[in-house]
């Protein structure tokens, strides 16, 4: 019989909690992945968005393709639409929301 492994062991990757974070100016430039983290370091990166106002869209297949490249690279063109698709939400979603004194002119 196989030894018991403890429940915290048995967490693989794919159930730890994911976040990427992507940077985009508004030149033109092609997305960055600009920090991922998985498991407390993603719990961190979310606790410190949500506490910044800043907008947090969930998808676990994009968050798996976009963690597996490394910081400061540039996002595959096979996932340009899903990427476009996220930062149009933040566009109208940071629209929507009131102005916060680090936006006002």
């Amino acid at each position: 019989m196989p030894p018991k492994i403890p429940k915290s062991v048995k967490r693989t990757k794919a159930k730890q909690k994911l976040a990427i974070a992507l940077n985009h100016d508004d030149r033109g430039a092609v997305p960055r992945v600009t920090a991922t983290g998985r498991g407390k370091l993603a719990e961190k990166m979310l606790a410190l968005a949500f506490a910044h106002g800043v907008k947090v869209r969930e998808d676990k297949d994009l968050a798996e393709v976009l963690g597996a490249l490394e910081v400061d690279w540039e996002i595959p063109v096979e996932v340009f639409a899903a990427v476009a698709e996220i930062l149009s939400y933040v566009y109208r979603a940071n629209a929507a929301s009131p102005p916060t004194p680090e936006r006002d002119p």
